[in-house]
């Protein structure tokens, strides 16, 4: 075991700097000299950002438990305001826990927000030393990794110029070169890669790989990327309202996420009138099921899902064709699926509670919003058509199983490979 957190919880007080006011401080300090607990430990709101509340402070974080050994890479997920970067600011000393304690051996080095640790007015170079001193590296051994550290940031042009004049993208790559080549034990990564382009994401995944599988040290890696939390994590953390909600296997933990981020807007295509066709034939129900059979609306490419239907029918209807086609958010076409393409049509009897699924084995669309247009057509003509049927998000996936998210939002993802007939 290389770290390990133990109850930890975190504690602010809403609308104002500091812990609270002075009544409140003198409080804490009435309850400490007379050896008795915090009286503020006691209360405080659920940290759900989107929720008002009467309280005076609220639980960033509440009795975090986990463990992590050497070698390992822990992915840490959860949306926006879950806690994930108060985690890692205790974590990494920036602050304190409210209650619990941190037992870590050996050197933690963080990368937490842009330029974390950077003086504005020091060149790239002189920064290095200072970061590696910080560090608690000596400098004959930053002397001994500062070449590679500046290769390896891609900044060598501007290495002498005051960090004042890098771009965010430049202050990421040095930042994330110092943090990873000064040989810490335990390297801490908030989601500030994104800001780097996506050369400079794949090196710095291809690095964290190095240093957890072949140097033994262990990564923190906090990321909204699905893709480069399977690539990458051996276990992950999911949090929640401030709280540890999943503890496990990647894919177990990526899928159990997924599955809690559906958007609250519910389909209810059974109630639209904005529809065509007539009344013999009518939609009631889509829904996105991945292999677990779980509800999606959050999918990763080269995935398998189902597409479930629910239809009814009044009077018999022969020769009918259903389709879904597949529209990003600027309106144009992306991905098509039609029954009649694989030379099969349907005969539909009357029913109220219809079925039918479209079987996707390897989801093709690369990261972005889209949404559904569900039709049914037969020899008569257009049976019912709905526009805006389903929205759904794609998150990222390794469609072509090379360890590397698809980056592209253009055209439709095939596993088709180029030849070079000169080899």
């Amino acid at each position: 075991m290389i770290l390990k957190a133990e109850n930890i919880s975190k504690q602010y007080r809403l609308g104002t700097v500091g812990t609270g006011t002075i009544k409140h401080d003198f409080n804490r300090w009435w309850h400490r000299v007379r050896g008795k607990e915090d009286p503020y430990l006691k209360v405080g709101a659920v940290n759900d950002r989107s929720a008002k509340t009467e309280e005076d402070y609220v639980w960033a974080l509440r009795n975090i438990n986990f463990e992590v050994k050497q070698g390992e890479v822990l992915g840490i997920i959860g949306k926006n305001g879950a806690g994930k970067s108060t985690l890692l600011k205790i974590l990494s000393r920036v602050t304190s826990p409210t209650t619990g304690s941190i037992k870590t051996k050996g050197r933690i080095a963080s990368l937490l927000e842009v330029g974390t640790g950077f003086h504005p007015e020091l060149t790239g170079r002189e920064n290095i030393y200072l970061n590696g001193a910080i560090l608690g590296m000596t400098k004959p051994e930053i002397n001994a990794k500062i070449d590679e550290i500046i290769a390896f940031s891609g900044c060598e042009m501007y290495i002498d110029t005051p960090v004042k004049r890098y771009s965010s993208g430049m202050r990421v790559r040095l930042g994330f070169a110092v943090a990873a080549h000064l040989e810490p034990e335990v390297l801490v990564v908030d989601e500030v890669l994104a800001v780097g382009d996506a050369e400079f994401q794949r090196k710095a995944i291809g690095k964290m790989n190095s240093l957890s599988k072949g140097e033994g040290r262990t990564v923190l890696f906090v990321s909204h990327n699905m893709a480069s939390i399977k690539q990458l994590c051996s276990k992950i953390l999911i949090l929640e309202n401030g709280q540890s909600i999943f503890e496990g296997a990647v894919n177990d933990g990526v899928n159990f996420y997924l599955s809690r981020s559906k958007p609250n807007s519910t389909c209810f295509i059974s109630k639209r009138k904005d529809r065509n066709g007539g009344d013999n034939f009518r939609f009631q129900d889509l829904k996105i099921l991945d292999k677990y059979h779980n509800e999606q609306r959050n999918l990763l490419s080269g995935e398998e899902y189902f597409f479930n239907i629910v239809y009814s029918v009044k009077s018999n209807i022969d020769g009918v064709n259903i389709r879904l086609l597949f529209t990003d958010n600027k309106g144009d076409i992306r991905f098509l699926c039609n029954n009649k393409f694989s030379s099969t049509t349907y005969n539909l009897s009357p029913t109220d509670n219809g079925k039918l699924t479209c079987i996707v084995p390897n989801f093709p669309l690369p990261n972005g919003n889209y949404t559904i247009q569900l039709s049914c057509f037969s020899i008569d003509g257009v049976k019912d058509d709905i526009e805006n049927a389903l929205d759904f998000e794609v998150v990222g996936g390794d469609f072509f199983g090379t360890g590397k998210e698809q980056i592209s939002k253009e055209g439709v993802l095939v596993k088709n490979y180029f030849k070079n007939e000169q080899e």
